[in-house]
């Protein structure tokens, strides 16, 4: 069973930074990509940052310049580094993972931004 563990969240001044991580275990098909996304409150989930296992990576255009999400393929890991915070970033994160049989998401990690 895929189980992803997602730690780095936090509370953050506006114009800080914070690293979430996502380790990703049990997956016995291949992984086809891993990526982040975010709700607010009262707002649906939405794509932050996903990359491709073929290195293919997409930002929607609110992060853009300011979040840059990476993978260590080996360690089935994802990050997604967070710099320039602004209070409209905050939101529970969450970890995806898609492989060839499914799709499956990590419990969500609370980032905070105080104006």
């Amino acid at each position: 069973q895929v189980r992803l563990v997602e730690s780095g969240g936090g509370v953050v001044q506006t114009g800080g930074s914070l690293r979430l991580s996502c380790a990703a275990s049990g997956s016995s098909f291949a992984i086809v990509a891993m990526g982040w996304y975010r709700q607010a409150p009262g707002r649906q989930r939405e794509l932050v940052a996903i990359q491709t296992t073929g290195g293919t990576i997409e930002y929607d255009d609110a992060v853009k310049g300011r979040f840059t999400i990476s993978r260590d393929n080996a360690k089935n890991t994802v990050y997604l580094q967070m710099n320039s915070l602004k209070p409209e970033d905050t939101a529970v994160y969450f970890c995806r993972l898609l492989n060839t049989g499914g799709n499956y998401w990590g419990q969500g990690t609370q980032v905070t931004v105080s104006s």
